[in-house]
């Protein structure tokens, strides 16, 4: 084979692998979406990136999700973390965030809680403010444990509720996974991705609970979701993930149908 055939050759193999990559992207994936409510693959890292064994440590220490894991989906968790801890800026406001634990812990709850979606990152923040306690925010003129702010791209903890959340495993309340579920909710409106287009449906889905007078009342009720859930739909939102990944036995129980939908909207595996 000469020079020209074998770049003849080359650009027809080309032609094929693009080809095969749009059906996958046009077609495929569209349909695997519609039919099984997650996307057609999650994990796929050519190059994983590593953390370091101190990182590793604190993971195995802060997050029973990651201790649960295979082998295999550790390494992409690590990756997940590393990926994260290079995207976005961590700044301290009184408090120094040069701490691997500070923002390992941060990195752990965020790649937790999106770890089934695989356009995980969000370009709705790219920096994550840090107070060691509750601060005073100019925004509303009020005193606040945490927010996300678009306008401002920033999400903001305070680390003594931020820490208190994810040590107590049990209340249904984490500041971390509640304030990032704001930021993935508010990004997956954009449906660029399948997983945005997933979250969205099952979203909707879940409103018509919320939206369903005797339901509603039901859940009132019952009081196994705080009455902070019923500001408005994006706070009912971010109150049903501190439920799925805090106490999912007893959220299941109660309300199997919204548990599913809440498992199906970021692609849980269990």
């Amino acid at each position: 084979m000469d020079s020209t055939e074998f770049i003849a050759a080359f650009l027809a193999l080309i032609f094929v692998v693009l080809s095969i990559l749009l059906v996958v992207k046009l077609i495929a994936e569209p349909l695997h979406v519609l039919i099984f409510k997650k996307p057609l693959y999650v994990h796929y890292y050519l190059f994983p990136k590593k953390i370091s064994e101190a990182q590793k440590t604190i993971l195995r220490r802060e997050f029973y999700f990651y201790n649960r894991l295979s082998k295999k989906r550790k390494q992409y968790f690590e990756h997940r973390i590393s990926t994260f801890l290079n995207r976005y800026q961590f700044i301290g406001n009184g408090i120094s965030v040069d701490d691997e634990e500070v923002k390992t812990i941060v990195a752990g709850t965020y790649v937790m809680l999106s770890f089934g979606m695989r356009q995980y990152l969000t370009s709705t923040f790219d920096k994550i403010i840090i107070y060691p306690s509750i601060y005073y925010s100019t925004v509303n003129e009020q005193y606040h444990k945490g927010e996300f702010n678009p306008n401002l791209k920033a999400i903001v903890f305070s680390w003594n509720d931020f820490l208190s959340g994810h040590q107590i495993t049990n209340n249904n309340i984490n500041l971390g996974l509640h304030e990032f579920t704001h930021a993935l909710h508010f990004g997956a409106k954009k449906k660029h991705y399948s997983s945005d287009v997933i979250f969205i449906d099952e979203f909707n889905a879940i409103l018509q609970y919320l939206e369903d007078a005797t339901f509603r009342q039901k859940m009132l009720n019952d009081n196994y979701f705080r009455d902070y859930a019923f500001q408005n739909q994006f706070e009912f939102l971010a109150v049903l993930l501190e439920h799925f990944f805090e106490t999912p036995e007893e959220f299941n129980r109660i309300y199997p149908e919204l548990f599913l939908h809440v498992k199906r909207m970021i692609n849980f595996q269990s």
